[in-house]
């Protein structure tokens, strides 16, 4: 194949994306990388939707398991680490597929991004001080006031990215937002990306049947072994937090997956206002994506019009 295509294959959670990037890879005989950084954590397949081994329908993926709860990967880490292996598939194979619901790593990979500063010591301390004597919501009334565009894609309940947004805020006098626009193609290959279209109803529908089976598959079990490291950046995630709480005694079991699928509906209504957002994505229903990727990888152009 003369073209070095990447086939990313972008939308909400429980939209199907894990099957349809196999689907695809396996299709064009080539491998997965996943960029969902959920799922980047072996002692958290269930929480996070890892694939199972007959779901990876013995196509080749990475990045999934690879890392301990108590490790963090950036954005940037992960494209450090990411590049290689996506570059060595195409070498192989012409294309290769990229696919995950988070959008930041995904953007890693496919553009150069603005530097962001470095941490500021003083300034997180500060930040991580208003968390513990106010809580999550003043560092989200925060990031608001700061960056409204921001505000509307983040992960609201994890404090520990609203606190390096408003810790970027605050050290460049700019917003997250604006700097993540200035971002340039990577060379080296040509993203073709496919935005997976499922209607709201049907895709709230599906998150929370996952739920239910994550809990008939043992998450509470997972969540409580992994109680210990609450505080760690990988767990400050949906699924995880509602159920640290139940086992504090301030939510029943009952309530506690209400709120996991509460949460997660938000969660994937924010996804889809990312990927509204950016125009180069083309929208294409789930039983159509492998055809059309197919189709594209050896031919790729701009993406066609999205869903208002």
């Amino acid at each position: 194949m003369v073209n070095r295509t990447l086939i990313v294959i972008g939308g909400p959670t429980a939209s199907g994306k894990t099957r349809v990037a196999a689907e695809v890879a396996r299709a064009l005989g080539t491998e997965v990388v996943n960029a969902d950084a959920r799922q980047f954590y072996r002692a958290m397949p269930i929480g996070t939707g890892q694939p199972t081994a007959d779901e990876l329908l013995g196509v080749p993926h990475h990045f999934i398991g690879h890392l301990e709860v108590t490790q963090d990967q950036s954005a940037q880490e992960y494209a450090h680490a990411a590049l290689p292996v996506i570059d060595r598939i195409l070498d192989a194979h012409g294309v290769a597929v990229l696919t995950g619901g988070s959008g930041l790593y995904i953007d890693a990979v496919c553009f150069e991004l603005d530097a962001l500063p470095p941490a500021d010591k003083a300034l997180r301390e500060k930040l991580q001080q208003l968390h513990r004597e106010q809580g999550l919501e003043a560092l989200q009334h925060e990031l608001q006031r700061l960056d409204p565009a921001m505000w509307h894609t983040i992960d609201r309940n994890n404090p520990h990215r609203l606190i390096r947004a408003i810790e970027v805020c605050l050290l460049t006098g700019g917003k997250v937002s604006e700097l993540r626009q200035g971002r340039r193609p990577r060379t080296g290959f040509t993203p073709v990306f496919l935005a997976l279209d499922v209607e709201r109803n049907v895709n709230y529908a599906a998150i929370d049947a996952r739920v239910d089976a994550m809990m008939r598959h043992g998450l509470l079990e997972e969540a409580h072994a992994l109680l210990p490291h609450r505080e760690r950046n990988a767990l400050q995630t949906v699924g995880y937090k509602e159920l640290f709480l139940h086992f504090d005694g301030q939510l029943s079991l009952q309530d506690a997956v209400a709120l996991i699928k509460q949460h997660s509906r938000n969660y994937a209504k924010r996804q889809m206002t990312w990927l509204r957002r950016e125009a180069h994505w083309r929208w294409v229903r789930p039983e159509e994506a492998v055809s059309v990727a197919v189709a594209l990888a050896g031919h790729p152009r701009d993406s066609g019009s999205r869903p208002e």
